[in-house]
């Protein structure tokens, strides 16, 4: 339960202000077709991050405990520092009709978008330190939710609400704190 928590929590966080999040405001604006984009994230997420946490249990099996920690803790506090820069949103969308739908284009879009994200990269440290895939995928994807589909349904209004620079700031302590947990612990 541990895992599934607090992967959940740094993921909705490490997601507030992020591309995809950005992303995910785009679709919706554009598209202006809500179910079909929150089901696209979610099948996009479900993915890529199922993936990222099988890396990170891979490499839990390759690596000794005592090496794990010191990789583990240096990347929570590089993951700290890359919270302090936000993203901006690449030319993800363009002008023509979707050549796949609403739903097939925000599942490629979303996918290719998170692929070396903070987020994938979290996904692949949590499953790394926790030996927990399913409840680091589970928690990493209901992250990922809590951050994007009131985006998707809320839009604006929304990045209006939550000042993002204080999100990054609590954001960043938190990757820092469990860095150094793991360096010292």
């Amino acid at each position: 339960m541990q895992a599934f928590l607090i992967s959940t929590g740094i993921v909705a966080l490490a997601e507030m202000g992020d591309k995809t999040q950005l992303l995910a405001l785009v679709l919706a604006a554009r598209f202006k077709k809500p179910w079909p984009i929150v089901w696209g994230i979610l099948v996009a997420t479900m993915l890529n991050h199922a993936m990222a946490g099988a890396l990170g249990a891979w490499v839990s099996t390759q690596i000794s405990p005592q090496t794990l920690r010191y990789i583990l803790g240096a990347s929570f506090i590089a993951m700290a520092v890359w919270m302090l820069v936000p993203d901006k949103l690449d030319d993800a969308a363009d002008n023509k009709k979707p050549r796949f739908g609403v739903f097939g284009t925000t599942v490629v879009l979303f996918f290719l978008a998170e692929m070396g994200d903070k987020t994938q990269i979290a996904t692949v440290m949590l499953a790394a330190r926790f030996d927990a895939y399913i409840p680091v995928v589970a928690g990493t994807t209901l992250g990922m939710m809590l951050a994007n589909a009131p985006v998707v349904w809320l839009g604006e209004r929304m990045t209006r609400l939550v000042p993002l620079r204080v999100v990054h700031l609590v954001s960043a302590a938190i990757f820092l704190g469990l860095g150094l947990w793991a360096l010292l612990s």
